[in-house]
């Protein structure tokens, strides 16, 4: 009677580990800046209800340009620093500036800003910002 041995040899399973670690090294970094650009989605929100402000203040106050539309001024929220718990927010000239919290990771100090085209409704808005170069926005 024939015996026989069934199973992985040991170059077997040592492709499939290898194959595993090339696709691991290779996903991971893509998951990393996935995740990156979800949590920074937070501050692309935290824009909006700066720019409704804007432009309610456009509407009813009836500013003279851009550099009436400040924080704290025609009904636009205060300016808040950046700080380990709360994300920077900022309107100056118009424009809205989010800085992510000093929390001490990678989105530490990166910037969303909103800039309006003017005091003419409808205003029309430009991203800028650190997040375009890291593609976080």
């Amino acid at each position: 009677m024939k015996n026989t041995q069934k199973g992985f040899t040991l170059i077997e399973l040592m492709i499939v580990v290898a194959i595993i670690g090339i696709l691991a090294a290779v996903a991971l970094p893509a998951y990393q800046n996935y995740s990156n650009r979800a949590k920074f989605s937070e501050a692309v929100m935290a824009a909006t209800p700066l720019k409704t402000a804007i432009e309610l203040a456009i509407q009813t106050s009836n500013p003279t340009g851009l550099a009436d539309l400040d924080g704290g001024v025609f009904g636009i929220p205060a300016n808040v620093a950046a700080a380990a718990a709360v994300h920077g927010v900022s309107v100056t000239d118009g424009v809205v500036t989010i800085t992510w919290q000093d929390d001490g990771t990678v989105l530490d100090g990166v910037t969303y800003s909103l800039t309006p085209n003017g005091i003419i409704a409808p205003v029309q808005w430009t991203e800028g910002g650190t997040c375009l170069a890291l593609t976080y926005c």
